[in-house]
């Protein structure tokens, strides 16, 4: 078999089984965190987690596809493994990249709710007062 499908090879499985565990990671811890942002709506927060599972899902193994071919042959063992780890290496940056674009959008949402939550008085006012006349 030709080294560069044995790369191919390899590349594909440990990036479909990083994207995996990483998916599943950050559906796993992530569910509390968007319970939080959500104010506790249980529903609201499963339904958005699978969308962005999902989202994920699309975006990585897209570029783990698109990123698949390269533009030279490998040609020896050592070739397989530069190959390797310049493929997995910006497959594992993306995939941080899109951990801290998650992290930072959910963490924007969560700070406008709890600013807005701020904004309202804790009790009602008790009583009106009128302009004063010198003003």
């Amino acid at each position: 078999m030709d080294r560069t499908v044995i790369a191919y090879v390899i590349y594909l499985l440990v990036s479909i089984a990083l994207t995996v565990w990483v998916a599943r990671t950050l559906s796993r811890n992530g569910r509390i965190f968007l319970a939080d942002v959500l104010h506790g709506d249980d529903k609201l927060a499963d339904a958005v987690n699978h969308l962005l599972v999902v989202g994920f899902y699309l975006v990585n193994l897209g570029f783990v596809a698109l990123y698949l071919s390269g533009d030279r042959s490998i040609d020896d063992t050592r070739g397989i493994f530069e190959a390797l780890s310049t493929k997995l290496g910006v497959v594992l940056l993306v995939l941080g990249v899109m951990h801290l674009g998650n992290v930072y959008v959910l963490n924007r949402i969560r700070r406008r709710g709890v600013l807005e939550s701020e904004q309202v008085p804790p009790v009602a006012p008790q009583d009106w007062a009128a302009p004063s006349a010198g003003a």
